[in-house]
């Protein structure tokens, strides 16, 4: 499972605060503890209340590179945005995100092939968040068949079925888990799969229960990837674990730690 750390983002109040006064050390902090807990890559996102986000991600780009080598993943929805990170980028990097308008596909693709970087694609439109399956594999059919049309690999192609919030969208939730499936049947070589994981539990009051419950279900219908705090103990421990009981990682006493070592 590829683990993406969610926590150097502005809606957090601390991230925020260390973002309007330039403090790195609490950045480079929040980097250093997620990638410890077992995150492969940063989600890097500036939050809705920054007031210039295109120096704000450049200035998190640049402050991050200085502590890690780790993969980062440029969270925006404007390319402007996007644009300012892979200005300055080093690591290796991810793009979240392009949906399957024709229009943003137009312009984060062809972004996507100039900087080398992996994509993730939202299975939504301008119509919105799908409200079924079938819906949810034609949009990722759109993005994958755009991909081959402008030669990007597929295999550096992450679909994102939308996870909505369990208090107000459950009867989605078992077609979202299924579409996890279809989208690896799309192509082959086929794309990846990766989830908001805390999207699910947005506005519930066990947020780490309902959290785990469902990546380890997620993880046996095949994802691949997940933004999510790597912070959450029990969460990484389940995610661990069902690695372990998928035959994913071969079983020592010591799988805990010997995971996160890897």
């Amino acid at each position: 499972m590829f683990v993406i750390g969610e926590l150097i983002n502005g809606m957090y109040l601390s991230i925020a605060s260390a973002l309007k006064e330039r403090n790195k050390a609490v950045i480079q902090q929040c980097a250093l503890k997620q990638i410890k807990a077992g995150a492969d890559a940063l989600d890097i996102n500036c939050g809705p209340h920054s007031a210039n986000p295109v120096e704000d991600m450049r200035w998190l780009v640049e402050t991050v590179q200085e502590v890690t080598d780790k993969m980062l993943v440029l969270d925006a929805s404007k390319i402007s945005v996007i644009e300012s990170g892979l200005s300055v980028i080093k690591n290796p990097v991810m793009i979240n995100s392009t949906t399957a308008d024709a229009e943003k596909l137009s312009k984060f693709i062809p972004l996507a092939l100039k900087y080398k970087a992996k994509l993730i694609g939202l299975t939504m439109d301008i119509k919105g968040v799908p409200q079924n399956r079938d819906r949810r594999l034609e949009l990722a059919a759109t993005i994958v068949e755009y991909c081959l049309k402008e030669g990007f690999p597929v295999e550096d192609l992450y679909l994102d079925p939308v996870l909505l919030p369990i208090n107000v969208a459950q009867a989605q939730l078992v077609d979202t888990l299924e579409a996890i499936r279809d989208f690896k049947i799309i192509n082959d070589p086929s794309p990846k799969v990766v989830l908001g994981l805390s999207n699910i539990s947005q506005g519930t009051f066990v947020r780490s229960l309902i959290n785990r419950t469902f990546l380890v279900m997620a993880q046996s219908y095949g994802l691949d990837a997940a933004i999510l705090d790597p912070t959450d103990h029990e969460l990484m421990n389940a995610l661990i674990t069902a690695e372990l009981i998928l035959n994913k990682q071969i079983y020592c006493d010591s799988f805990l730690d010997a995971y996160l070592k890897k």
